[in-house]
């Protein structure tokens, strides 16, 4: 006699009541699975793009901004910074390394960065085709963009002020596609990059050509002072001893007009802001799987009430207590297993659409169908959920008196 079968047959007897246990066992399943995977997949993202950064120098402002700006390009910047006195602080002694940065233009919503050829190199971004830049006015593209754009070697863009598409077009300078970047999963996936000296050139060409419109006759003088007086956006640090993170950066907020965050700290801070949200859903999700574990227990033992009769039946067919009884378990195990399977799913496709959402909106994809640690656990605790709500109705199965049930039929 094939216990399985008529597992999976009462299962289907029952639709109305077993669809309840199910949906609500996946409902919490892949509440919990989805909490987990966005959890787990930002937080990746984040720690990719922090690789070989302790601290980021720029304008005074939100430290949280100036991280957001700078290092994963989804805010708008706090300002700008001198170039003498960012100068100034790559020579300390404390700091290691340095890359400064400056942006403020896009192309069709892609920011492009001015940044020293280290910037690549930070995040092994790696040439697919072409080669890197030369002479001001060339660019590398990251991935997305030339997939997204449709961007090839040798096309030219025109910039547009600001962050923003409908921002006013820089006409008077084309930039040169000569190399497009493999993918690299991180921020450079995303940007449009070239030399600092292009996004000097294109802006002062551009005030140049503003201040010619008022006044025509520009000294040598007046040029030389535009060029003393260049400016980046932010500066990326490494630090030559990790023990420079707490003094140094505390120095540059108290002795000078700029502003230094440790990205590392802003970060976590970001964490536990959105950690008590993230929470609250876990618990929501944990009740949710423990109200599926009562309806299924409360399913399963009507399902034996209403089917002594049957069993009774099956027992004098030659069926043992113990078979009987493994047959309420089975259906109990059948349902809590397809509810985390069925949650997976769930969870994966709501990973999808937040990704699809995150990628309209700021150009970070998430998407990911890896099976976390965690998530093995979740699959725990749903076979405990399937044996612990039919272990009194298998119980009372195998305490039956068939004789007594017949004689009362």
């Amino acid at each position: 006699m094939n216990i399985f079968k008529l597992s999976i047959k009462n299962i289907f007897n029952k639709p109305l009541s077993s669809s309840i246990s199910l949906a609500l066992l996946v409902l919490g399943v892949g509440i919990i699975s989805l909490l987990l995977q966005l959890n787990t997949l930002i937080k990746d993202q984040m720690d990719n793009n922090l690789r070989g950064i302790d601290m980021v120098v720029g304008a005074k402002g939100s430290p949280l901004q100036l991280i957001l700006s700078s290092v994963y390009h989804i805010d708008s910047p706090t300002g700008n910074i001198s170039l003498a006195e960012a100068e100034t602080i790559s020579n300390n002694r404390m700091v290691g390394s340095s890359i400064k940065i400056l942006y403020g233009d896009n192309y069709k919503g892609f920011r492009i960065v001015g940044a020293e050829k280290k910037f690549i190199e930070l995040y092994k971004g790696v040439i697919k085709e072409g080669k890197d830049w030369d002479n001001p006015y060339e660019v590398l593209v990251g991935s997305k963009v030339y997939e997204k754009l449709k961007i090839n070697l040798g096309d030219e863009l025109i910039s547009s002020h600001g962050l923003r598409e409908t921002g006013q077009s820089h006409d008077e300078g084309t930039f040169k596609v000569v190399g497009l970047l493999k993918p690299s999963n991180s921020v450079i996936d995303q940007l449009i990059i070239t030399s600092p000296q292009s996004v000097w050139d294109i802006h002062e060409t551009h005030d140049h050509d503003e201040h010619e419109n008022e006044n025509e006759h520009e000294n040598e003088h007046e040029h030389e002072h535009e060029h003393d007086n260049r400016e980046i956006t932010a500066m990326l640090i490494k630090f030559k001893s990790p023990m420079n993170i707490i003094q140094f950066p505390r120095q540059i907020n108290e002795n000078t007009n700029l502003q230094a965050a440790v990205p590392s700290y802003e970060i976590s801070r970001l964490f536990k802001l959105f950690g008590f949200g993230i929470e609250t859903l876990s618990y929501l999700a944990y009740l949710i799987i423990i109200v599926s574990g009562f309806s299924l227990f409360i399913n399963l033992f009507n399902s034996m009430r209403e089917r002594k009769y049957e069993m009774a039946l099956i027992r004098t067919l030659g069926a043992s207590r113990f078979q009987l009884s493994t047959m309420i378990i089975f259906e109990s195990l059948v349902l809590t297993i397809s509810g985390f399977i069925l949650g997976l799913l769930f969870s994966r496709f709501g990973v999808m659409f937040v990704s699809s959402l995150m990628e309209e909106s700021i150009n970070y994809n998430l998407n990911s169908l890896k099976i976390l640690n965690e998530e093995y656990w979740l699959l725990g605790l749903s076979v405990l959920i399937g044996v612990v709500s039919s272990l009194i109705p298998a119980i009372q199965v195998y305490k039956m008196n068939i004789s007594k049930i017949l004689a009362d039929a």
